[in-house]
């Protein structure tokens, strides 16, 4: 089976209620009030799920309980008022929660638009294989780089409100890691997430697709360790090309591109690191789901089709 372009949901337009979910960790409360004051300067309208600011009474590391944040989820998603759902940070739990989603209620409540990274990849999959939807991978509502990098905003509002204008992403700091150009239909995000799906309802294959993958706090091995389950899974068949995004807190980055070329290098597809997405100070915002063509030479992502219809 290869990839087939996703249903893209519609842009936003001023006035938009947007919904502010907590699908994974405990969210700062003064970071997410900064977080929804720039959404407002956008002239949307965000709405706060009831228990976006809960902590789990055992694991603190959650945002409440399993059960409080898929309520939150469906209820942010069948709202007919709500254009779009915002996750308010990553951290951990979204494996927790993704299976107790009432999926038929969500797709009959229609495609929308979904926003998040890091955790947030087992979601962005979800969507995938569950509604056949094309998602954003782009910054938290409360995530340090959106508050802080007026160019991780602006790639996010754009993306929003006038996708046509962001038709080709991809920083200064991309370099060609393995020459080549490639279309395909992207997918990705976190990689030990990425990892993380295989064996369960979520996991499907990547062939046909464009793959980019970052992730956080990851030493070289452990990457290492990633990649080749990935790679011994057969699950990077296929892949007609790699995009790589930051690796921050990954160790050395002169070790950990040695363990990409290593791993990546051989499957013969181009492949451009420092893209410019993921847990960095300037993370652009991508589709997942949208066909687009991969130049690994000129660094850079370009969609065949704006990121929202």
């Amino acid at each position: 089976m290869t990839l087939t372009p996703l249903t893209r949901p519609a842009r936003l337009r001023p006035g938009s209620r947007v919904a502010v979910v907590a699908s994974s960790g405990p969210v700062p409360e003064d970071r997410l009030a900064a977080g929804l004051d720039i959404l407002r300067g956008w002239d949307l309208d965000p709405v706060v799920l009831p228990h976006v600011l809960d902590r789990h009474p055992q694991f603190r590391y959650l945002a409440g309980a399993d059960e409080a944040r898929a309520r939150d989820f469906e209820q942010a998603w069948c709202d007919p008022a709500v254009s779009a759902v915002f996750c308010a940070r990553g951290g951990y739990g979204a494996q927790r929660m993704v299976d107790l989603l009432d999926w038929t209620a969500l797709r009959a409540a229609g495609p929308k638009v979904f926003v998040g990274y890091s955790d947030v990849t087992t979601l962005h999959e979800a969507f995938a294989v569950r509604m056949g939807l094309a998602t954003l991978h782009g910054p938290m509502v409360a995530a340090l780089a959106f508050l802080k990098d007026t160019s991780t905003q602006e790639s996010l509002r754009a993306t929003l409100f006038e996708p046509d204008s962001v038709r080709t992403l991809g920083l200064a700091t991309a370099r060609t890691l393995v020459p080549g150009r490639a279309a395909g239909v992207t997918l990705g995000g976190c990689v030990s997430l990425l990892a993380a799906d295989l064996g369960t309802p979520l996991a499907r294959p990547s062939a046909g697709g464009l793959l980019l993958i970052e992730d956080i706090g990851e030493e070289a091995y452990r990457i290492d360790r990633i990649l080749t389950q990935l790679i011994r899974s057969h699950w990077l068949d296929g892949v007609t090309g790699i995009a790589l995004g930051s690796w921050q807190d990954c160790g050395p980055y002169d070790e950990v591109r040695a363990v990409l070329l290593d791993r990546l290098g051989g499957l013969g597809v181009p492949v451009v690191e420092e893209l410019g997405f993921g847990h960095c100070t300037t993370a652009e915002t991508v589709p997942m789901g949208v066909p687009a063509v991969l130049d690994a030479d000129a660094g850079t992502l370009t969609l065949d089709v704006p990121a929202l219809s």
